[in-house]
């Protein structure tokens, strides 16, 4: 018999997208995509159960269809629908817990694929310039997203101890983007002004949402020859992209506030429900993040269709025109770059022209 795969968040528009591509997997026998609400989309020959898994119901899921691989993609920044912070966060962490829980007394279960994100490594002004996967935080985020994470991954290790037999890969994914993402950041550059901080220009990493799927569908399956899929692994796709880079090429002007401004103006974008501008997103947006992803390369044997800049590209397309022609913006710049005192005060200051893309070859 072939392998019988778990789901989580299969409402979410990324669990749906991988449902229906891991059913195409030769070596998978069925499907069973789970979520609390039903999905607005389509999930093709998958068993869909509606099941929180915040609550212990989810066992009786896992032992009913002798599932042996379970790919957890429920943990997000946003909510499904109307929920809020607090649903969130109790999806993100009770959730896994309960999730981890009945794994753990299932002894048909093999494998076990956790979504993560980056933002375990927090953002502050002394971070390295590229993190690795053993790279500690100069501070452990204290709360949002960011603190779901390092708690869902805390959870993952305790289990892995518990159950050395099942092969567990956590994928700590940067900021996913395309022309149906749907996260904090991605309703953050659809703004028609980009609020950002004074004095900053930060440096982001993108990972295309295609490419999340194709890595998900590694992880979940054996391991080819030379490769191992069982750890954890940072996942971005190669080069870095400046704020104010993202910014021209949306044709998006930018509003440079002091960080207490920016701060208020999140607080009230918060309020109108245009989007989630949490005091993790603002520290991104004031010192960056840059991963390593030479594990993915070497080890877990992916290698991303897309890169950041392709990836930006993708999803500035599907944004539509800005209020500014993003060529006209960039002849400005150059202008301004151009003249002597720019020029002067440019050098040795370790920034590239606005036009070009950071590369990182030791992120590489």
């Amino acid at each position: 018999m072939g392998k019988v795969v778990l789901v989580t968040g299969a409402a979410r528009q990324l669990g749906g997208r991988f449902v229906r591509r891991i059913q195409r997997d030769p070596e998978v026998d069925r499907v069973i995509a789970v979520d609390a609400v039903t999905p607005g989309h389509r999930l093709g020959d998958a068993d869909f159960v509606r099941a929180d898994i915040r609550q212990p119901a989810i066992a009786r899921v896992l032992a009913e269809h002798s599932v042996d691989t379970v790919v957890h993609l429920d943990v997000s920044a946003k909510a499904v629908g109307t929920g809020g912070r607090t649903m969130v966060k109790e999806t993100n962490v009770i959730g896994t817990m309960q999730l981890l829980g009945a794994c753990q007394k299932a002894p048909s279960v093999r494998r076990l694929v956790v979504k993560s994100s980056t933002n375990v490594y927090g953002s502050a002004p002394r971070d390295p310039a590229v993190f690795t996967e053993t790279t500690p935080p100069k501070s452990l985020p204290s709360g949002g997203f960011a603190k779901d994470v390092v708690e869902v991954e805390g959870y993952v290790r305790g289990f892995a101890r518990r159950r050395p037999d099942v092969a567990v890969c956590v994928l700590r994914f940067a900021n996913i983007l395309g022309p149906q993402a749907d996260s904090p950041l991605a309703d953050y550059l659809s703004l028609p002004v980009l609020p950002t901080v004074f004095g900053y220009d930060p440096r982001l990493q993108f990972v295309h949402e295609d490419d999340v799927v194709d890595v998900l569908g590694i992880a979940s399956r054996e391991p080819r020859r030379g490769t191992l899929n069982s750890g954890t692994f940072n996942i971005a796709g190669d080069g870095v992209l400046l704020l104010s880079q993202c910014s021209r090429r949306l044709g998006r002007p930018t509003m440079p506030l002091l960080l207490p401004a920016v701060t208020w103006v999140g607080q009230a974008l918060r309020t109108v429900g245009m989007t989630d501008f949490s005091p993790e997103q603002i520290r991104l947006l004031t010192h960056g993040r840059v991963v390593s992803t030479v594990q993915m390369r070497e080890t877990l044997g992916f290698h991303p269709e897309f890169t950041t800049a392709q990836t930006f590209a993708e999803f500035a397309r599907s944004q539509g025109p800005g209020l500014l022609p993003p060529e006209a913006v960039g002849r400005a710049v150059d202008r301004v770059a151009a003249m002597p005192f720019a020029g002067a005060a440019g050098d040795g200051s370790g920034f590239t022209g606005a036009g070009d893309t950071y590369s990182t070859p030791s992120g590489r």
